[in-house]
């Protein structure tokens, strides 16, 4: 019977003196001699001629109309829930002013991405889901005040709420629609990145 002989193994000890050094892997590039092994998960250079994969490109979010319809809702929505903070704590709140901003900008970056008009229209909508959640709430307080139910005194008598609204306005009112539209620019901006 005849022995065939083993294959020739890498050589797994010192290389030129270096007992760290190993020998590369085949099919990688040949490192000096005495370097240190490759790093598990370590990518190596496309050889020539091979097929290097990559991945698909990175969808383009810049979806204006769905921005806008994003930010729309949000705002209606963020205006009703800072109407309740106001009609439940009698007062106007400044985070509460900056979280309506910021979640309609949200809402415009995320859903519509970098277009340069949603930073502006989130402020805008801004603006005006604070007015709604200022009425809401003046229309709340008044309402408890009167013993009358809320949607009669919002919806029969807007004028009277707007009325009141404008009476009671300070410079404060005016900070919080400064405040709401700032972090509706920065959250769009922020978000579509």
């Amino acid at each position: 019977m005849s022995q065939s002989a083993p294959p020739p193994q890498p050589q797994s000890g010192p290389v030129d003196g270096n007992p760290y050094a190993q020998q590369a892997p085949a099919g990688v590039p040949d490192a000096p001699a005495g370097a240190y092994p490759p790093q598990p998960g370590t990518a190596y250079p496309p050889q020539p001629g091979a097929f290097a994969p990559s991945g698909p490109p990175a969808p383009s979010r810049d979806n204006v109309v769905l921005g806008l319809v994003a930010a729309l809702a949000a705002a209606v929505v963020v205006g009703g829930l800072y109407g309740l903070v106001i009609g439940a704590t009698k007062h106007e709140i400044g985070w509460a002013a900056v979280g309506v901003g910021f979640v309609i900008g949200l809402a415009a970056g995320k859903a519509g991405g970098r277009n340069p008009v949603l930073p502006v229209v989130g402020a805008i909508l801004a603006l005006g889901s604070v007015y709604l959640g200022q009425l809401i709430g003046t229309a709340m307080i008044g309402a408890d005040q009167l013993h009358i139910g809320f949607g009669e005194l919002f919806f029969q008598h807007f004028d009277v709420v707007q009325k009141v609204w404008k009476e009671d306005a300070d410079p404060l009112t005016f900070l919080f629609f400064a405040i709401a539209a700032f972090a509706a620019f920065s959250g769009a901006k922020k978000a579509a990145r």
